[in-house]
This record gives structure tokens, sequence and C-alpha cells, in this order.
């Protein structure tokens, strides 16, 4: 592949016999890709069940709270007892029952099942997306 084919670098008519210096080293760009990745997983996430929108919403809550420095998310190798603890305690805000109830039939594992499934994808997407996006250089 001839990297002057590329549309961002087409080099003008005069700069045919000496290239500048600013095209020397093409600079991709990296957050108007990873725009049209969030677009892409926005249009996917419409397709989604009702319910499982519904459940998406409390993952990403819970998601956005542990998005800091030093957090469990971006640990190299996730605790799976926190993660499970985590998938319940979003189980628990969003499937209302009585304590009661709760305590009589305990959990639907379905659903917890598939709140750790939502959990863990969009921890993965989170973690791509800081390591694309916010890597130091130094």
């Amino acid at each position: 592949m001839n990297r002057f084919t590329e549309p961002y670098m087409r080099i003008p008519e005069e700069y045919k016999q000496k290239m500048p210096f600013y095209l020397t080293y093409p600079m991709t760009n990296v957050y108007q890709t990873e725009k049209e990745y969030e677009r892409d997983m926005e249009r996917m996430k419409e397709l989604y069940p009702k319910r499982m929108k519904k459940l998406l919403a409390y993952v990403e809550e819970e998601c956005d709270k542990m998005e800091y420095e030093g957090s469990m998310m971006y640990d190299e190798y996730p605790d799976r007892v926190l993660l499970y603890k985590t998938a319940a305690a979003i189980y628990d805000k969003a499937v209302p029952m009585q304590n009661a109830e709760r305590k009589e039939r305990g959990r639907d594992r379905d659903v917890l099942d598939v709140i750790q499934v939502l959990l863990y994808d969009e921890m993965y997407r989170r973690r791509g997306r800081r390591r694309r996006c916010c890597r130091k250089w130094w």
C-alpha cells in the first residue's frame, strides 16, 4: 500500500520534490474514530429489547460511578467477587421487590446473568476506550 495515496496524505504539486515536516508523521484522528465507534454502539443499543434497555441504564449508571483513576474497572485482572457484588447491587436496584419476597424466592438467576453480561460488556468497552484515547505518551 502506498501511503501517499491515502486521502489525508495527498501532497500538493508544489511539494512533490520536498515533503513538509508536518506530513512526514501523519497523525490519525483518534477522537473522530472514537466518536464513530460510539455512534455505532448507540445505534446497536437501539436494537436491544425494551427490558434490556432498562437494565442497561442501571449498568451504565453504575459504570459511570466506577469510572475514575484506580477503579477496579481498570484493573488488569478485575476481581470476580466484587464484580458479582456489583451485578447483585444492580439487580437489587433494577428489580424492585419486597425484602420478605426476595428472601423467600431469592434472585432470578437468568436476570442476574444478563446483568453480569451487560456489566462486563460495558466495562470492556470503557476499558478499550480508555486504552485508545487516554494513554500516556511519556
